[in-house]
This record gives structure tokens, C-alpha cells and sequence, in this order.
């Protein structure tokens, strides 16, 4: 199959790359999704089966800063790369996040659980949601949350930094989602493709907890438990963009393929001893 990868030089688009051999991966200055020609003839010169959408605004606070910007990206990207696939015949898969929920539940969202954004992000991602599902006849729509991948910024590392720097820390109880690491989310991408059940999808690594206890688990299987962690509310911990309370997805719908992603906690604990 010919595939495609949108944004190559992220950290899930490098992970596709390395096991999916011959798929083709593309992104700036080359091909930038906000200019609709220039994703125009990336698509009519490899001319994919697949598209694989990894290209995105994917910083949250930044898109609280700048609402337009994040819908430039994420809603009016997305619409060019769907209507491009579609003109060349090749279904697409749409990278999406637990942020399309409001936190209002306290049991995991499932696939078919109605979105409600409450901040700019998430709004940003659900135009995109919009524009694949109702300009494209076959697409994948897989939403994860909390991802932590080698090369990136990630919650993992940045706990591990300011733990380092300043032997002590504060962190939010009441934020609550799965983390979800990059290895793990690209196999089970790869199997998803295989399939050719097209559809909507939630794939994080089993399990969920708040921001507090993943950094408890973070110094505990990194060597650093000796240091002390405060509990705090989001309420203390001001910042630009308004996070769901409790935005923990359940896969179902990749479950009843047989496609399940390890216990978050196993992940971590192969990811700490690999770094």
C-alpha cells in the first residue's frame, strides 16, 4: 500500500516512518497543509492509498494564546488534507485527542460519547474531526491523549527536569486522562490500517491517572522517590488553556479487533529504562 505521512518530523510521523517500509513522509517548508496547493501536488505526485494525518498545532497553551492560529492548523489543515485525499482516492487516518471532551463524565469516554471542547485546542481538533468525517467516504479517526515519545517534549521528561533542577514538586490532582507512549500507539496504528475497518477510535495505553500520580510513578521507577511532591488543583496551577477534568478515553471499538495497548505503568517503566 502507499502511504503517506503528514508532519515527518514529529514524533509519532518518525515512528510510522520506521515501520511502515516505503511510506512516504512530508512536511515544512516543503509541503505546509495551511497552503492547499502545495498539499495538492505532494498527493498527486506519490499519489497514496493512505494518508496518514500526523500534522498538527499540538501545543495546548499556545492555542489558548492564539485561537486563530490552532484552527488554522488543525481545522483548515485538516480540511486540505481531506478534500486532497479524496480527489486522489486514499483514505485517511486522522489523528485526534481526549481534548474534544469537556471532563464532565467520571467514566471513560467512548468512541461514540458526544464532543463538547472547552478550550481552543480542542475546538481546533474537533473542526478537524468535522472536515474528515464529513468530507471523506473512508477515514480512520483515532483520538489518544498524554502522548510521550524519545526526541519530544513531553510531560515525562519535564517532570524528570524540574525534579533534577529543583528537588521538589507540585503537581495537579484533578486533571485525569491515559497516558499513551509513541512506540505502542504507532504499532497499534499499524495493526488499525491492517484491518480496514474504517471508523472512529480511541487508542491510549491502558488504564488512567491524574497528572499527581503519574509523577509519583515517574520518580518512583526513575530512581527519585525521595522527592517530595505536593498535591495541588488545576485552580493553583494558573495557565493559559482550561484542561478537561477527567478526559480518559476507553477503546472499544479497536478492543473488538483484538488491537489493545499495554498498561501505561509498563510502558513508562520500558521508556525510563531506555532513555
Amino acid at each position: 500500500m502507499r502511504i503517506l505521512i503528514t508532519g515527518k518530523s514529529g514524533q509519532l510521523a518518525r515512528a510510522l516512518l520506521a515501520r511502515l517500509p516505503g511510506a512516504v513522509g512530508v512536511g515544512r517548508p516543503e509541503v505546509d497543509i495551511a497552503d492547499a496547493a502545495s498539499v495538492q501536488v505532494a498527493l498527486d505526485a506519490h499519489r497514496p492509498e493512505l494518508v496518514i494525518h500526523c500534522a498538527a498545532m499540538t501545543d495546548v497553551d499556545g492555542a489558548a494564546r492564539d485561537p486563530q492560529a490552532a484552527y488554522r492548523a488543525n481545522g483548515l489543515g485538516t480540511q486540505t488534507v481531506a478534500l486532497a485525499a479524496e480527489r486522489v482516492g486514499a483514505a485517511l487516518v486522522y489523528l485526534s485527542t481526549n481534548e474534544v471532551f469537556d471532563g464532565n463524565q467520571r467514566t471513560p469516554y467512548t468512541e461514540f460519547d458526544p464532543p463538547s471542547p472547552i478550550n481552543p485546542y480542542g475546538w481546533s481538533k474537533r473542526a478537524g474531526e468535522w472536515f474528515v468525517q464529513n468530507l471523506t467516504r473512508r477515514f480512520y479517526l483515532v483520538r489518544t491523549s498524554w502522548i510521550t515519545g524519545r526526541g519530544g517534549r513531553n510531560f515525562v521528561h519535564r517532570i524528570l527536569q524540574l525534579a533534577d533542577e529543583h528537588g521538589r514538586l507540585r503537581v495537579v490532582t484533578d486533571e485525569i486522562a491515559c497516558p499513551t507512549f509513541v512506540d505502542d500507539l504507532a504499532e497499534a496504528l499499524v495493526r488499525l490500517i491492517a484491518t480496514g475497518h474504517y471508523g472512529i477510535y480511541h487508542l491510549t495505553n491502558a488504564g488512567y491517572c491524574s497528572r499527581y500520580d503519574y509523577a509519583l510513578k515517574i520518580l518512583e521507577l526513575s530512581g527519585r522517590s525521595h522527592i517530595p511532591v505536593e498535591p495541588i488543583t488545576l485552580a493553583e496551577f494558573p495557565r493559559p488553556s482550561t484542561p478537561p477534568k477527567f478526559s480518559a478515553l476507553a477503546n472499544n471499538a479497536a478492543a473488538a479487533l483484538g488491537i489493545t495497548l499495554r498498561p501505561w505503568e509498563v510502558a513508562l517503566a520500558e521508556f525510563l529504562q531506555k532513555a
